[in-house]
């Protein structure tokens, strides 16, 4: 019986001395809406963890059927490109709008992949214009096709590469197009 309640004694001795944070009542109640999703309050709230994971999922599969489009117009503009300039066996002025869309689509994509603003050096160059076009179709639709069949959960080297060799594509038919 001693023994129990020496040990029911230390116990209560123990508890006692477990730090409890103190709440500032004033710093608590806030109206900015901000300090309500901020990691200390969700940690204790187990809801408000939940809902900020769940948000968080949202703009992340949004974010990445947004790359998706993106990577469907890509391939739309390359073969648009590819078809005016056979048809024409030129640029004109639509074309370098839809060249210079189909650019900061690629980036965008090369961004949403990982990637940064490397500089490519390709093995083989067009050699002018017509075959710099050929490959622009080319590579924008194995681009969409790579973007299409990567999870978004992946970070893809040969995405970030095929946006690259587009990249620089682009750069070529711009030089070539202004000798024209």
């Amino acid at each position: 019986m001693l023994i129990a309640s020496l040990l029911a004694a230390a116990c209560t001795a123990a508890a006692a001395q477990v730090a409890r944070p103190t709440v500032d009542p004033l710093s608590s109640v806030s109206a900015d809406k901000s300090s309500q999703d901020s990691p200390e309050n969700q940690r204790g709230n187990p809801m408000a963890e939940e809902m900020r994971i769940k948000r968080e999922l949202k703009s992340a599969e949004k974010d990445h059927k947004q790359n998706l489009e993106r990577a469907k117009e890509v391939s739309d503009l390359g073969q648009e490109l590819a078809a005016s300039f056979k048809k024409d066996h030129s640029l004109d002025p639509e074309d370098i709008k839809k060249l210079e869309r189909l650019e900061k689509l690629a980036k965008r994509i090369r961004s949403e992949a990982g990637g940064s603003d490397d500089e490519v050096s390709m093995e083989k160059r067009p050699a002018d214009l017509v075959e710099a076009m050929n490959c622009v179709a080319r590579v924008s639709a194995s681009l969409n096709e790579k973007v299409q069949e990567t999870p978004r959960q992946v970070v893809s080297a040969t995405i970030i590469d095929k946006a690259n060799v587009l990249l620089e594509l682009i750069r070529i038919v711009r030089s070539y197009s202004r000798k024209v």
